[in-house]
């Protein structure tokens, strides 16, 4: 008898696309202002800085986030917008993100 092989074979992995794997697959989903196409990043994968729509904070590079476009084909790479993964599932909760000055009320 043969001992058993613990350690996977590396031909196994070798027909990995690297580009899939480090910017992620796009999937469509469904929303009530329409269909869009959202796409994973990883934390490796993110290397500048952007704001999220939803919070209007930093994602910083290394953090993980997802990047969301209409699927309707009528927007092209400028409609790109870059979301903390949590913003992005919690949009329908959330009401429109308001910009105030320090000097603004905070209620009305």
């Amino acid at each position: 008898m043969s001992p058993r092989r613990n350690r996977p074979r590396r031909d196994d992995t070798a027909h990995l696309d690297t580009d899939r794997v480090r910017q992620g697959v796009a999937s469509v989903q469904q929303w009530r202002d329409g269909d869009w196409q959202v796409r994973g990043i990883t934390g490796g994968a993110s290397v500048k800085t952007y704001r999220c729509p939803g919070c209007d904070q930093e994602i910083r590079p290394g953090v993980a986030h997802v990047v969301a476009w209409p699927a309707d084909g009528r927007g092209d790479l400028t409609d790109r917008r870059h979301w903390h993964s949590g913003c992005w599932r919690a949009r329908d909760r959330r009401g429109p993100n308001l910009q105030r000055g320090r000097g603004a009320p905070r209620h009305g």
